[in-house]
């Protein structure tokens, strides 16, 4: 039952991991461009597709080695 459980969560967290990039990197940047101007917009753009990319790795549903 908790294995059950456990492998939901990972697949829900596959599922909306690249939604949450895609989403968090139109919204954030831009606004982080307006408040704080150009250098902060860069930082946040290569803070989010950095930590996207992390996560993506780390949710990645892999074939296993054998």
């Amino acid at each position: 039952m908790v294995l059950n459980r456990a492998l939901a969560l990972k697949r829900s967290a596959v599922a909306l991991t690249p939604m949450a990039g895609a989403l968090a990197f139109p919204l954030v940047v831009p606004v982080v461009l307006m408040r704080f101007g150009l250098p902060a917009a860069m930082l946040s753009a290569v803070l989010i597709g950095t930590a996207w990319f992390v996560v993506m790795l780390r949710t990645a549903e892999m074939p296993g080695h054998h």
